[in-house]
């Protein structure tokens, strides 16, 4: 699900339409009222006096029932016909869930309501019945809103004017009864809502207590900050004061910073999306064409901006050139003159007046000065609510390989578009990526990473650094999936970067990539590389893709599956034993010192990898560890996953 959904149940009068239309407002996100729909189909089948459930499809098909999802003035048309004053009619709502009850009207709803969230970009807040159990049952959060009859009555009565008291409590108790008699009541409330009794809770109050929940969850969108300008003007170095962190590449040489890199950030209770960008050029060239252009989508898909100017230097026409683009975008910029490390660069920053954005806000990125009263500027322009969702739970996949073997590209082919930068120059990333990536059926959140050379190529600051963010990457990652380049031999390189996620506990996939480029007698040739020099790893799963072309892409969303069950997997300890003691009856360990020691139990420690703990009299040979592990591998599988078997020896029972 690409963005964040929240299901909103409850019955009829409950307070479910103004809650979500509220707390869409406030987000910027879609509504939906999913009760609208019922009603619209309702009001066709009493308006053309229609009870054949087909016919009453077929003719809802013809004339076409649309919702607009603005929560400020949701709309609902049967064709051009704007009926949302007629649905919400005494006869419409008495004869709702009779209709509702169809088998055929529910799948031609459920279609249109399932299409509607998946269009949503940001955001969508969904109401009626069974939201959380049928329609989105793969919500971010549920909720479960009631209220007793007679507050329902009374907030229905000031929605319809013209019925009596006495007629709406009718109305609602049964509609209540024919809902709870359904062979699957929409009234059911999904395993995982959060309950919400709103008899004595004013709108307000029902909101706040669900953007609480929002917030505990981190389901409100992250506001996005671009930090923009020409090369080498410190925006790295700031993006690192303002995380907290060496993070970013900081070199004194232009064009560091090649990819958009977000980071998450946080000050005073706030946190928001750091993009650091690298150097916008006037007339670029080369590599430096595709740097601007990210610049470019940073811009348009932030909510403030940093405009950085070296205040050492001053404004430059590039500068002057950036400053054009930034009033043509419409965004919030606030202008940040780095490199004022004193009173005598303050003097001279001022003439950045003259830019025309108001007060220039003095900095030193590297040692921090004025950092603070910066970001209590920039937290103060922020929106409450940003476009781009928290991280919540996506599984975390880092792609690594040594450079130019199609990591990028891999990345690009999966997310069927350019998300990070690609060139034939060897090396073109050097940051970690993050992207989160809906394919197979799921959304994964990407880190694509800089290529790792041999140690003797990492006397450059820059690739010494990449090589630290590929280790950094690999530690946040759950699933290494190390990528190839199939057409060439197998190196030195390839071999360490695969023992480096080994190291780091992670499930593990190998791609083969450039297959396009691979034949009959290089396919013979790699098999042998394999065998020879990862026999260590004949448990890693294996792809082998076209990045260019797309082939077989899809046969890496089974395998990171495969490979995340496996190293998720618990063994009970009843299970594991049974199997142990079958296996060391079979096969005895080695004797030791002319003594065999006895293995006594087996328990497994812990998950994410998987490891087990061998209890035993004496020391147990290495080769027998692995004997273990590899029959542990045959009984319980863990494909994909590294598995670490440790001995404990058990002190012998005091005489």
């Amino acid at each position: 699900m690409s963005t964040t959904v929240i299901a909103i149940d409850g019955p009829s009068g409950s307070g479910k339409s103004t809650t979500a239309r509220a707390i869409a407002t406030r987000a910027n996100w879609d509504y939906l009222d999913t009760g609208a729909l019922y009603r619209a189909v309702t009001w066709i089948a009493l308006d053309r006096n229609i009870e054949n459930p087909r016919e009453l499809v077929r003719a809802c098909e013809e004339t076409g029932i649309r919702f607009d999802a603005d929560p400020v003035e949701p709309i609902v048309y049967a064709g051009e016909k704007d009926i949302s004053e007629a649905i919400r009619s005494l006869r419409v709502t008495d004869q709702v869930s009779v209709f509702a009850q169809m088998g055929e009207v529910r799948e031609y709803l459920l279609h249109i309501q399932r299409e509607m969230i998946h269009a949503a970009k940001n955001g969508i807040v969904v109401e009626g019945r069974d939201i959380g159990t049928v329609v989105a049952p793969e919500a971010h959060m549920k909720i479960f809103l009631y209220a007793d009859l007679d507050q329902r009555t009374a907030r229905r009565e000031r929605e319809i004017e013209a019925a009596s008291t006495e007629e709406i409590e009718r109305s609602l108790s049964t509609r209540d009864e024919l809902d709870s008699k359904r062979k699957i009541s929409p009234l059911r409330m999904a395993e995982d809502a959060l309950e919400i009794d709103s008899t004595n809770l004013d709108l307000d109050e029902v909101v706040e207590v669900v953007w609480g929940w929002l917030k505990e969850r981190n389901l409100l969108g992250l506001p996005k900050v671009a930090v923009i300008g020409r090369p080498n003007v410190g925006k790295s170095t700031l993006v690192n004061r303002i995380i907290g962190r060496r993070e970013a590449i900081v070199e004194d040489t232009p064009g560091v910073t090649r990819d958009r890199v977000k980071y998450e950030a946080e000050w005073n209770g706030r946190r928001f999306l750091l993009i650091d960008t690298g150097g916008w050029e006037v007339k670029p060239e080369g590599i430096s064409e595709k740097i601007t252009a990210g610049s470019e989508i940073a811009i348009a898909e932030s909510d403030v901006i940093l405009f950085v100017v070296d205040a050492q230097v001053g404004a430059l026409d590039e500068d002057e050139a950036l400053l054009h683009l930034l009033r043509r975008s419409g965004k919030t910029v606030i202008l940040v003159a780095n490199k004022v490390d004193g009173t005598a660069e303050e003097s001279q920053a001022h003439a950045l007046w003259n830019l025309g954005l108001g007060e220039p806000h003095f900095v030193s990125a590297l040692h921090g000065r004025g950092a603070g009263d910066l970001m209590d500027l920039l937290i103060a322009k922020l929106p409450e609510v940003g476009s781009e969702p928290m991280d919540d739970g996506y599984r975390r996949i880092a792609l690594v390989g040594r450079p130019n073997v199609g990591k990028s590209s891999l990345l690009n082919a999966l997310a069927g578009e350019a998300r990070v930068l690609v060139d034939d120059v060897a090396g073109t990333t050097r940051d970690p990526v993050d992207e989160l990536i809906n394919f197979g059926g799921s959304i994964w959140r990407f880190i694509d990473t800089a290529g790792i050379r041999r140690r003797s190529h990492q006397d450059s600051g820059t690739d010494y650094y990449a090589s630290l963010r590929t280790a950094n990457a690999l530690a946040r990652a759950e699933v290494a999936v190390v990528v190839f380049d199939a057409s060439e031999p197998l190196t030195e390189q390839d071999i360490r970067i695969v023992t480096m996620a080994e190291e780091a506990g992670r499930a593990l996939v190998l791609v083969m990539n450039k297959w396009d480029l691979v034949d009959e007698d290089r396919q013979a040739q790699l098999a042998k590389e394999m065998d020879r020099q990862l026999e260590r790893y004949p448990w890693a799963q294996r792809v082998n893709i076209s990045a260019k072309t797309g082939w077989h892409r899809d046969r890496l969303a089974p395998a990171l599956r495969t490979s995340l069950t496996s190293w998720e997997k618990r063994v009970p300890t009843s299970k594991l034993n049974a199997f142990l003691g079958a296996l060391i009856s079979a096969t005895p360990p080695p004797v030791r010192g002319g003594k065999q020691p006895k293995i006594r139990f087996a328990t497994q420690a812990a998950i994410m990898p998987p490891k087990f703990v061998i209890f035993a009299s004496d020391w147990v040979e290495a080769s027998y560890r692995r004997f273990i592990e590899r029959r542990l591998r045959e009984e319980f599988g863990f494909e994909g996953s590294p598995v670490e078997v440790a001995l404990k020896i058990k002190e012998r029972d005091q005489a």
